[in-house]
């Protein structure tokens, strides 16, 4: 019997007959339904919808309102409704597809091939993935049938392609941002989560983002500018561009609702968010109860919970319910001194007052702080004043000096030391001018959260209270806002005070004695 001489297929060649087999049914299916497909797809939801799977062919789509209230929006913004749109929202939230879609939608459906898009981001990885995802959806059979556009030969690289009505994505990352231009800048997180918590880092962001947000627009009276973005910091690139008052919209979506937020300066406010434009409401957010959640469909509540046990309170304020700080403080709680304050301070209490020392004088410089704080005789501690000014050079002599006498001589007086030499001069001329009160200088070990902790442990114990007085509201909103706050230097003189306070061996006593000597400048 004689073996057949036909050769059966391998089985490489078998899958790759049935690719082609269903990407003919599928070219076929696009064939008979592309005006169905153009139908389906005059809005920014249904165009998403309409070619999710072409960029996500295993993840299912999940649609909810906050994705509704974000594309509408987007779409306010190719109407000409909407110049300058900040969108603050967790992650997860397709913040980088959603940007990816507009453009293909405003180059097709919207008819506007012509639009040229600047994108960017603080990773040159994620601004080059996503610009590539942009092309492979332009280029796909899908959409060519129902928007045929060609990209230019001589242009097509993965940071930036043009097609052949004028249009062109460019990716850049943000630290970049110099020298390109576009009729849409798309700024999709401008901070990096690990190093939005460095001063010199996000003062950079801040900083190219002041300096090129005009210069980044083809028309400075047509041109849009779109930021989406999670909130890392209280004074990040949204809080800034809010801050200015440049006409930003700002649709604000936290993962839980609140009904009252406190803000970030430390004040309650109305918890729904509504954006208006033109004067008229344009938005609000549908939720009513406390804890209500943004997007249950993908993030439902035990997946939330696992959220916060993972991020921590901090993290998890910032990045997800959009508020640089927890709802009631970070390392400090407001519900901690809710009971807390004294008509006035105990007898027997033993006073330190120190002082953070700041030697700029300017809108946004640290302050020049000195907290009076107190180890009662059963064992509490009660901070008992505060004094604060953004002042220089002389006139940070003469505050200390003046609440040195208004303390008197039987509050201890504990000053930093710098580093080096000119810090040792600076500290004997200090105590030099204090002649007469029992103060010390030494050098700070650690940096200010860790110097914070062991204050922060006694506040959540319950064991310090405030004397009530003008300074109390100020200096409560600074705790709770560190360390994500502008100001640190009221919490920095609360740490160094209570440093000094548990130095201190036994109550603070000065006898007749001492006294006397230091009213005689300290001689014997």
């Amino acid at each position: 019997m004689r073996r057949s001489s036909v050769r059966l297929p391998t089985l490489a060649e078998i899958r790759a007959e049935r690719r082609r087999r269903e990407q003919e049914r599928e070219r076929q299916r696009i064939a008979e339904d592309v005006e169905g497909i153009r139908a389906r797809s005059q809005t920014l939801e249904g165009f998403i919808k309409e070619h999710w799977r072409i960029l996500e062919p295993t993840r299912p789509l999940k649609f909810g309102w906050a994705l509704r209230a974000m594309c509408k929006h987007l779409e306010a913004v190719t109407e000409g409704r909407i110049q300058f749109l900040l969108m603050t929202v967790p992650p997860g939230m397709m913040k980088s597809l959603l940007m990816v879609f507009w453009t293909a939608w405003e180059w097709g459906p919207v008819g506007r091939p012509d639009l040229q898009t600047l994108a960017t981001s603080y990773s040159q990885l994620n601004v080059l993935r996503d610009n590539l995802k942009l092309r492979r959806l332009i280029e796909s059979d899908q959409y060519q049938a129902a928007w045929p556009m060609r990209l230019r030969g001589d242009q097509n690289a993965k940071g930036k392609f043009e097609n052949t009505g004028n249009g062109f994505s460019e990716a850049r990352p943000f630290s970049s941002m110099t020298g390109g231009r576009g009729d849409r800048v798309k700024v999709d997180d401008p901070h990096s989560t690990e190093t939005a918590e460095s001063d010199a880092e996000r003062k950079t962001t801040v900083r190219i983002f002041r300096e090129g947000i005009s210069d980044r627009l083809n028309d400075i009276t047509s041109s849009a500018m779109v930021i989406i973005m999670q909130r890392l910091h209280h004074q990040d690139v949204a809080a800034v561009a809010l801050e200015l008052d440049l006409g930003f919209v700002h649709l604000n979506l936290p993962m839980e609702f609140e009904a009252e937020r406190i803000d970030q300066t430390g004040k309650v406010t109305s918890g729904p968010c509504r954006t208006y434009v033109a004067g008229e409401l344009f938005f609000e957010d549908p939720r009513t109860e406390d804890g209500e959640l943004l997007f249950p469909e993908r993030f439902p509540r035990e997946e939330v919970e696992r959220l916060k046990r993972a991020k921590g309170s901090y993290a998890y304020a910032g990045q997800y319910q959009q508020r640089p700080s927890p709802r009631e403080g970070g390392m400090f709680k407001r519900h901690w001194f809710a009971d807390k304050i004294l008509e006035a301070a105990p007898a027997g209490t033993t006073w330190v007052r120190h002082w953070d020392l700041a030697a700029t004088e300017s809108a946004t410089a640290a302050r020049t702080a000195g907290v009076k704080l107190g180890r009662a005789p059963d064992g509490s501690f009660i901070v008992g004043h505060v004094v604060k000014d953004q002042i220089e050079g002389p006139a940070v002599r003469r505050l200390i000096k003046a609440t040195a006498e208004s303390d008197g001589r039987a509050v201890k007086i504990s000053l930093p030391q710098d580093p080096g030499q000119a810090g040792k001069v600076q500290s004997k001329d200090m105590i030099s001018m204090l002649a007469g009160f029992v103060a010390q200088a030494e050098p700070e070990t650690g940096d200010k959260i860790t110097r914070a902790e062991p204050f922060s442990a006694q506040c959540e114990a319950g064991n310090v209270y405030l004397v009530r007085g003008q300074w109390n509201d100020d200096y409560l909103d600074e705790l709770c806002l560190f360390p994500g706050g502008a100001f640190k230097d009221q919490v920095d003189a609360s740490s160094g005070a209570f440093g000094k306070l548990m130095s201190v061996r036994g109550p603070l006593v000065i006898s007749d004695e001492v006294l006397a000597r230091a009213a005689a400048g300290g001689r014997r």
